[in-house]
């Protein structure tokens, strides 16, 4: 299997010097929870812009054939693992990943490091009234400042002009940070579609993580998350939204692990 080092053209244009690991047609980094709090930190601080996503395993069998999905993953400033299954397999692979980093974990470990450094921050996605609650959460336990909300129509259309009002806005208040609570594929498209009329503002999609905070969608405990079973928690709740991702979609996974390691092998 190929795998990047530090000096190839696969290395992360950011976190110079980390090894990268290439599963299907992504390229996650070798960070600790830790060491991704930090980067991202080092990234915001750089005023330069940029993208962090969070590769989990529906995100590997996404992009085989999404074509947007991928090549918005293949820009990302940062990208870090949020799927215990791809930690399980990158123990046998070139670029072990220490553990997973869920970009809804992130999200409070940033929001105390935006506090100490007085950045502002801007939330965008999930349903109606649920980024306002996550402002007054995060607001009232960190003191970081929350200069916007907003829960748009978002549409990832190639060269579509309704965006323009959502990305002035966001501009407006120039926000260091950005959480997108859009879902996947939708809020790794839009990101990546935006992100050069974001200016020094650092995007990180989030998921579902804006719902977890705001208590609008239910949390696996954590010992479910360490064993990686989380994805059965959520399709046990959300049985309805969750049922072709988990049980039709994901199952692909087995099959590209499969095609990596007969790669590594030289088959």
């Amino acid at each position: 299997m190929s795998v990047a080092t530090p000096e190839s053209p696969q290395s992360s244009p950011f976190t110079t010097g980390r090894p990268r690991l290439r599963i299907g047609q992504l390229a996650i980094d070798q960070l600790t929870f830790e060491d991704a709090v930090s980067e991202i930190g080092r990234l915001v601080d750089a005023h330069q812009g940029g993208y962090v996503f969070t590769a989990n395993v529906d995100h590997v069998v996404l992009a085989e054939d999404n074509t947007q999905f991928r090549e918005a993953y293949s820009r990302a400033t940062i990208s870090v693992v949020d799927g215990m299954p791809i930690v399980w397999a990158s123990k046998a692979m070139d670029v072990t990943l220490p553990e997973r980093i869920a970009g809804s974990d992130l999200i409070l470990p940033l929001m105390q490091l935006g506090s100490e450094r007085k950045w502002r921050v801007f939330l965008l996605g999930a349903g109606p009234g649920v980024a306002e609650k996550v402002a007054k959460v995060v607001g009232e336990k960190y003191g970081v400042e929350v200069v916007g909300w907003d829960s748009p129509m978002v549409r990832t259309d190639a060269g579509n002009a309704q965006n323009d009002p959502i990305v002035a806005k966001i501009r407006e208040k120039d926000p260091h940070l950005l959480f997108v609570a859009l879902g996947s594929p939708k809020q790794e498209v839009w990101i990546s579609q935006v992100s050069a009329k974001l200016g020094p503002t650092v995007a990180i999609g989030v998921g579902a993580g804006f719902d977890f905070i705001a208590g609008t969608a239910k949390r696996a405990p954590a010992w479910i998350s360490k064993a990686g079973f989380e994805w059965l928690y959520r399709l046990v709740n959300e049985p309805k939204r969750l049922w072709r991702r988990y049980i039709l979609n994901d199952s692909r996974f087995a099959t590209i692990l499969l095609r990596e390691f007969w790669k590594k092998t030289g088959g």
